[in-house]
């Protein structure tokens, strides 16, 4: 059994799927590591530590002679991916279309970490969680080193310097550890999620709970997307404390659908100049109106950040909480006889998204407008195009 391990070629990423530790794991399974020269440089993990702990140092890409090939964002060299292996890492299947398709037609078993299932059972594989994590405290820093006032309150010969005050909107994993964060730094800290339960844990962390609209999760434990009227109420609630923050931080995502709009240009328009705001929610839409990706954006003296990589700002320990929870994912394909996909597993057949030339994930063959899973002729269809 080999595992590669690529060098990362998307603009600005400096994670890496495995480290010395993950690599040692997997040779104590008796699997094969090849590691692309210098994929984990910038991590702060050099080759020669990958070395010492088994792996087999390569120049160029590893794909080609890989059965599992380890990523953070899908690899330029598609191609070199034969038949029969397994690409493992963030594929965004719910929204990549053409990518999906294309690891289908070469019958390459895709397994994306955002298709992870959000049960007790998976917590340790759930790398959209570890990453959301990281994604929040850097996005408190980044809030902070932006901010020309200072966070906690200081009683100095001067005079007393009163606390800054940031809003936090959306309470998943990167909005409460952006609280704690804030919290850290001396902040006042209100917060709002649409979840209702995110009340205690916002009060728990020393923060406010803002009182508005509330509804319960869908099924997968997201957000529901709400109605006009629900927004307008949502607006109306959040208006004045978006206006008395010095601080804003929005993480509202929901997986494969548009973000939801919270902070709106009536509501910038309201904010003193030198505020700031970082939208997490950016890359897929963005939660405030007038954030763009990857742009600081200037309006009338409020600067908005959007951000859509966070955790690679800190790839060191971005990278070490992916690789476990990739060690603790393909722990459950091993088997005496090197791996397999078993799609009755519930966390395999949950995050499977293509198989053996088959789309199998659900989501993901509505994406591409394919018949519901179950339909024998369609499956034998899809297989058969690509022999």
């Amino acid at each position: 059994m080999r595992i590669g391990i690529l060098s990362e070629t998307a603009s600005g990423e400096r994670r890496v799927a495995a480290t010395p530790q993950s690599t040692a794991t997997f040779v104590e399974w008796g699997w094969q590591v090849e590691l692309e020269s210098g994929a984990g440089i910038e991590a702060g993990f050099p080759d020669r530590l990958f070395a010492e702990a088994g792996a087999t140092v390569v120049d160029g890409p590893t794909a080609r002679s890989a059965d599992i090939v380890l990523c953070v964002n899908p690899p330029d060299q598609l191609r070199d991916l034969r038949p029969g292996a397994a690409l493992v890492g963030f594929l965004d299947p719910f929204v990549d279309a053409d990518l999906i398709q294309a690891l289908n037609d070469g019958r390459v078993t895709a397994l994306a970490v955002e298709a992870i299932p959000r049960t007790t059972l998976a917590q340790s594989m759930d790398a959209l969680s570890s990453q959301a994590n990281i994604g929040g405290y850097a996005a408190a820093l980044l809030a902070a080193n932006n901010s020309p006032k200072l966070l906690p309150m200081m009683v100095t010969a001067a005079g007393t310097i009163p606390p800054s005050r940031a809003l936090i909107l959306g309470v998943g994993v990167a909005g409460l550890q952006a609280i704690a964060t804030m919290r850290r730094l001396g902040a006042v800290v209100h917060a709002y999620d649409i979840r209702p339960e995110t009340k205690e844990q916002v009060e728990s962390l020393g923060a406010k709970f803002v009182a508005a609209p509330t509804q319960e999760m869908d099924e997968g434990g997201y957000a529901k997307e709400v109605g006009a009227d629900t927004q307008a109420a949502q607006h109306a609630a959040l208006s004045s404390h978006v206006a008395e923050s010095d601080i804003v931080i929005t993480t509202a995502q929901i997986p494969g659908r548009p973000a939801p709009l919270l902070v709106t240009d009536e509501m910038l328009a309201g904010m003193l100049p030198g505020s700031v705001i970082v939208d997490m929610a950016a890359g897929s839409g963005g939660n405030v109106s007038a954030s763009q990706p990857d742009t600081m954006v200037d309006v009338d003296g409020v600067h908005i950040y959007g951000p859509t990589n966070l955790p690679a700002q800190i790839p060191h320990d971005s990278s070490r909480m992916y690789a476990r929870n990739l060690v603790a994912l393909l722990e459950r394909t091993r088997t005496d006889e090197g791996f397999t996909i078993d799609l009755e597993d519930e966390i395999i057949g949950g995050t499977a998204v293509t198989h053996d030339g088959t789309v199998v994930h659900p989501r993901t063959r509505q994406l591409l407008g394919l018949p519901e899973a179950g339909d024998d002729a369609a499956a034998t269809t899809e297989g058969d195009s690509h022999e």
